[in-house]
């Protein structure tokens, strides 16, 4: 490959060759400096780690079931509560070590006005974990 001329005669041109030289000694070297540290990444230090006897306790949190009928009556956990009693019991449902999973119950009849009032009062006590429970479809 030629860089110039020493034939003042010709014109000068412009040289659109793409000289690849130095890339191809740039990725050489990384090839090389890879190969070397290679190794090095995957050399693990030995420890003797202590044993521990006791497994780590899972604790399920309780589950509640709050179900509201057609009416609008409230039921906490089969067992029939006022707006008041229930405000009482998510106060102390909230307090619970591991707070216990609310379970909303609502008869498909059941005004959206007073399911979005439960959910609500839930979590305005601070309760966050809260599913609703359904009847899977059936096939006719």
């Amino acid at each position: 490959m030629a860089f110039g001329s020493f034939n003042p005669s010709r014109q000068q041109s412009m040289m659109s060759d793409i000289n690849v030289t130095p890339m191809v000694d740039v990725m050489l070297v990384l090839l090389v400096i890879f190969i070397i540290t290679a190794p090095m990444f995957t050399h693990a230090v030995k420890l003797d780690l202590p044993r521990a006897q006791a497994a780590a306790v899972q604790q399920q949190p309780a589950t509640v079931t709050i179900a509201i009928d057609a009416a609008g009556a409230l039921h906490w956990s089969g067992e029939q509560v006022d707006p008041a009693g229930l405000d009482a019991r998510l106060t102390q449902a909230a307090r619970q070590a591991p707070q216990p999973e609310l379970q909303l119950r609502a008869d498909k009849n059941t005004r959206y006005e007073v399911v979005a009032q439960v959910m609500a009062a839930a979590q305005s006590h601070g309760l966050s974990k809260l599913g609703f429970v359904t009847d899977p479809k059936k096939e006719k």
